[in-house]
């Protein structure tokens, strides 16, 4: 595979390539973009933005619903030297006040969006009274509306060293943190990537994940563009409210190449366990699934290959990988065509310079692990102890890698940056690990970063938010993720300290899950009580303790207790279909109970388990509810009203 110098020779070589992107924007919404027409639309949209005073180092933050109008952007940008800077669009507070911080930390920047997205941010500085926030909305925005493409904007020549675009960190409610990327990063990456997989120019791929997301952008537009094939993005939000297109788009364009985190596989699998596939659905054309992004449940993968194999799925497609935003992208991938395997070990064996002990899975205190595979290209990796000494192999250690991929700097953070490398210049990756069979397995994270539908929360900033709730303060909660050994899926926890009946404590929980998905956009799985939180003789909060508790069952008496009884024939509305609607959010709402007059958005569940009772909903009443309807009728009863009309 040849290695580009910079993203432009790439786009240049692309552009004489008769291949397209294809845009599904719905079921029968779709539009197409040839490489070579991808090319003039940039060319024209820079000439516009060259014409408003853009110039080379100014940076655009492409902030946008549309995936065709954020791929024109961000070539524009590249091809004039202007730094894209990827931001995604979400519904959270969380969301808005990211985007604020990113736009105060560039030193010129400029947003790039739409009119109706501008119009709320707007609302929401100016209701915040954030006076300097709205000033930079009023003054340094760009409406894609009012952008007319012009001449010919002038192409910057760059070269491999320059920054060719910001990935900011994602789930963060603290200040993020910008990863820059130089050409030769990304180029080398791409090229990486390609080789390892084996993708051919007759392969073709189909991604729903974010373009604002490393996977989505580098690996499914980029790499797949390099690779010279025709290359398929769905609109991530037509995936969520319609995951079974997935595999019918799949079929339908024969795609070879797809990629999914594990929330992706659990929520197609949730309507496909209710509906299944359209009779002739062929998946005998996939060679490989990506699946990285965040921790991977062997389970999950085995429940998603059984089910789909009557559908002609080959066990080989499921492709474990491992990466990261500091090193681009990829980082470990697989042999392709070989099945994944795991290793089971005991749960209590994975100290840093510890060797690991194996386990039957099914033990109490067994836990299974994922083989990711080995280095990509023109990277290396090491494990070390805590003093950054390399472990022999079979022991636990911390993750360190270097090479042509790996960041050398944190967008305007010199202490950031510092805190990334170890003194003889090695990439601290914070994950730990072991290399099994010469594969590496990911163990666990040295910080207490939470991945929650692929993206990262650190646990501070979601204890700061539940310790707004009066009569609570940062030392009386504990925010931690845990995966059970029978989990699939990262579960947030929050820990309270908590001393009275539990009766009480239930009104305190409800709170903790309301705050968190109001502020965070996040649903909390179980707010737990505690008596007392274990801390370090300096005070620092032991939350692996509180996880093992946890996750040994200790609290299982608590939960129960807490739990909605399971009978709850006399415990719902009078009004029928109401009580309808009741028991179809029961089931999606995990232990959070839903009444008939709760506001859908502010009683703690997650976007996605919204969009997954609406899908309930549908599937019981055809096209009756759209998931945009719950902004007109965000209750249950309003809900119901609106149906019956």
């Amino acid at each position: 595979m040849k290695l580009y110098a910079t993203l432009i020779d790439l786009l240049d070589e692309a552009r004489g390539k008769d291949r397209e992107i294809r845009f599904i924007d719905g079921e029968n919404d779709e539009t197409s973009v040839g490489f070579g027409a991808l090319w003039d639309r940039a060319i024209a949209l820079l000439g516009s933005l060259q014409a408003r005073g853009m110039q080379h180092g100014d940076e655009l933050v492409i902030f946008s619903t549309s995936n065709q109008s954020f791929v024109v952007a961000y070539w524009a940008a590249m091809l004039g030297g202007i730094v894209p800077v990827p931001v995604a669009v979400g519904i959270s507070d969380e969301h808005r006040i990211k985007l604020f911080r990113i736009l105060r930390q560039l030193e010129r920047g400029t947003l790039f969006t739409e009119s109706a997205l501008l119009k709320r941010l707007l609302e929401f500085s100016k209701s915040r009274e954030m006076g300097e926030i709205t000033a930079i909305l009023e003054s340094r925005t760009v409406l894609m509306s009012d952008v007319i493409p012009g001449d010919s904007g002038q192409i910057h020549p760059a070269s491999p060293d320059d920054l060719a675009f910001i990935q900011y960190s994602s789930g963060s409610t603290s200040d993020p943190k910008g990863v820059c990327l130089t050409h030769a990063n990304l180029c080398a990456n791409v090229r990486a990537i390609i080789e390892s997989t084996h993708w051919q120019e007759d392969d073709r791929s189909l991604s729903w994940m974010p373009l604002t997301h490393d996977m989505g952008l580098i690996g499914y537009h980029l790499s797949v563009m390099a690779a010279g094939m025709n290359h398929a993005v769905m609109d991530t939000n037509v995936f969520v409210r319609r995951p079974l297109l997935w595999m019918i788009k799949t079929n339908e364009l024969r795609a070879t190449q797809l990629c999914s985190p594990n929330f992706g596989y659990k929520h197609f699998l949730k309507l496909f366990e209710r509906k299944g596939l359209p009779d002739g659905t062929d998946l005998s054309c996939i060679k490989l699934i990506l699946n990285g992004a965040e921790p991977i449940s062997y389970d999950l993968c085995e429940e998603f290959l059984t089910a789909l194999a009557p559908y002609g799925l080959k066990r080989s497609t499921m492709f474990p990988v491992y990466g990261l935003a500091e090193a681009t992208v990829g980082v470990t991938v697989g042999n392709p065509g070989d099945e994944y395997s795991r290793v089971v070990v005991h749960r209590h064996s994975l100290s840093i310079g510890e060797p690991y002990e194996l386990a039957q899975a099914g033990d109490a205190d067994a836990i299974s692990f994922v083989k990711v595979g080995n280095i990509v290209r023109d990277c290396e990796i090491r494990l070390t102890d805590d003093a950054d000494t390399i472990l022999e192999d079979g022991r636990i250690g911390h993750i360190q890698l270097r090479g042509a991929s790996v960041t050398e700097r944190i967008y305007g953070d010199e202490e950031a940056t510092a805190g990334l490398f170890t003194d003889d210049g090695w990439l601290r990756t914070g994950d730990c690990g072991v290399f099994v069979d010469n594969q590496l397995v990911i163990t666990g994270r040295q910080k207490d970063i939470i991945i929650v539908n692929g993206q990262n929360y650190y646990p501070h900033d979601i204890e700061e938010i539940v310790a707004q709730i009066d009569g609570l303060d940062l030392g009386k909660v504990v925010v931690a993720g845990a995966t059970p050994s029978k989990g699939q899926t990262e579960e947030l926890l929050v820990f309270i300290l908590y001393r009275r009946d539990l009766e009480s404590f239930v009104g305190l929980a409800d709170e903790v899950r309301e705050i968190v998905g109001e502020h965070a956009g996040l649903e909390v799985d179980h707010v737990l009580p505690v008596p007392k939180i274990p801390k370090t003789t300096s005070g620092k909060v032991q939350r692996v303790q509180l996880l093992n508790a946890y996750l040994d069952d200790e609290f299982a008496g608590v939960l129960a207790e807490m739990s909605p009884p399971d009978d709850v024939s006399e415990d719902v509305d009078d009004d029928s279909l109401v009580a309808e609607l009741e028991l179809i959010c029961r089931e999606f709402s995990k232990d959070r109970r839903i009444g008939p007059d709760d506001n859908l958005f502010e009683v703690g569940v997650s976007s996605l388990t919204l969009t997954e009772i609406v899908l309930g909903i549908d599937e019981k009443y055809p096209g009756k509810l759209d998931i945009s309807d719950l902004f007109d009728y965000p209750t249950l009863r309003e809900i119901a009203d609106f149906m019956r009309r």
